[in-house]
């Protein structure tokens, strides 16, 4: 039986993880769940609550680590843990800085005695996504954007730089083996999480009924009919506890997606007959509400990513990728602070008893930028697949899931 740590136990990402480990009692002996703030009931007795800062320094943080008392045993740790900062740059000095001081924690505690595999979570910011048009399908073997002349720090690659010093072929610790995930558009539910796109949407679907309007998507129609690719939480928990056992997985990085390519054109209609909605019919023919709308050109601030394969691929001065932006019909971000919209929000919570302050602390500018792009995120699962993963999740039923678990924990009102 082994034991694990996961830190950023109390995100979207290792709240499953934790419950897909403690699920499996026979051979998960003890689950560490290491955060900041605060803690949750698991319902398992193999789950142990622990303090970590990871903003502290090694030694603070080996303090810390010392509190877990069989740490000497642990020999799986899942890092989920990641800071959210102002510019790309700043991501990539704190949260490199994270994983290095815990990375040196470990060794200062001597719990790398008995450590068989690291896994990183990180996301397709490691292809670019954020910046612009990608290669389809993204592909693990694709280049990196390391050219900091025209591309900014990127801060999946500071930490996986820093993972592969520490262990694996070549490393210090060559005994030990890392795993990376590249998970896109995370569907799934944490308490008191609000980083969700399943929570804006539910949210901007109860407050329009609450108005008694039609569902009307609040991207463009550019992206409403292109294709994305979703990961469930659970399901990117599943790839991460088969991964961490598979020797196959050892040393390289992995897509993890559900297996599906969706469109909006497709999801957005279900969306709107689960709250008991309709879409209205003529979302995109009139001009988007001037006070609503928003426009950002991403090309403005770096070259569109798959340009650095543009000669490779034979797209030298092709016409096919145009400029890539970021356009919102209504802005989540200037909805959510309209007088009507709060105050329909503040009549709904009052009424049906929710968290009247989900409205405040929902990340509309992440779900604009998610719904706001006028290019295709299309990824591909083969590597993962040949390594012998199997795994599938429909993604209108991990999102249709997530809305019931906002239903059950009072963040948005009964409907079913």
């Amino acid at each position: 039986m082994a034991s694990a740590i996961v830190l950023g136990a109390t995100g979207i990402i290792g709240r499953e993880l934790i419950k897909e480990l403690s699920a499996h009692p026979s051979q998960w002996k003890s689950i560490h769940a290491l955060s900041r703030s605060k803690k949750e009931d698991f319902g398992s007795p193999s789950v142990q609550q622990h303090h970590i800062d990871l903003l502290n320094s090694a030694q603070d943080m080996a303090k810390d680590l010392s509190a877990i008392r069989d740490l000497d045993a642990v020999e799986h740790v899942f890092f989920c843990a990641w800071l959210q900062k102002a510019t790309e740059k700043e991501n990539a000095d704190v949260n490199g800085a994270m994983l290095q001081n815990f990375l040196d924690a470990l060794e200062i505690t001597g719990a790398v005695s008995k450590l068989k595999r690291i896994v990183l979570v990180t996301g397709c910011k490691q292809y670019g996504v954020h910046l612009g048009q990608a290669k389809n399908p993204m592909l693990e073997s694709d280049p990196w954007l390391r050219d900091e002349s025209k591309w900014p720090p990127n801060f999946y690659y500071r930490q996986q730089d820093i993972l592969r010093a520490f262990c694996g072929e070549g490393s210090k610790h060559p005994e030990i083996s890392w795993t990376v995930t590249y998970p896109n558009d995370v569907i799934g539910y944490a308490s008191g999480n609000f980083m969700n796109l399943a929570t804006d949407i539910a949210i901007y679907a109860a407050v329009n009924k609450e108005l008694g309007r039609d569902l009307e998507f609040p991207g463009n129609e550019t992206f409403y009919t292109k294709f994305d690719v979703f990961t469930s939480s659970k399901l990117h928990a599943q790839f991460c506890v088969w991964a961490v056992q598979e020797p196959k997985t050892a040393n390289e990085g992995f897509n993890v997606f559900n297996g599906d390519v969706q469109s909006w054109q497709d999801l957005w209609p279900r969306v709107a007959q689960w709250f008991g909605m309709k879409v209205k019919a003529d979302q995109f023919a009139s001009p988007a509400p001037k006070d609503l709308a928003n426009l950002v050109q991403l090309t403005e601030k770096a070259p569109q990513p798959v340009t650095m394969l543009a000669k490779e691929l034979g797209l030298e001065g092709a016409k096919s990728i145009p400029p890539s932006q970021l356009e919102q019909r209504i802005s989540l971000v200037k909805w959510s602070k309209t007088e009507e919209v709060k105050q329909a929000w503040n009549r709904l919570a009052e009424r049906e008893g929710l968290q009247k302050d989900a409205l405040e602390k929902a990340t509309w500018a992440f779900t604009d930028f998610i719904l706001g792009r006028n290019y295709d995120v299309v990824g591909s699962m083969s590597k993962a697949r040949e390594a012998g993963w199997t795994g599938y999740m429909d993604t209108w039923k991990s999102l249709s899931d997530t809305f019931g678990e906002l239903e059950a924990a009072r963040v948005i009102p009964k409907t079913h």
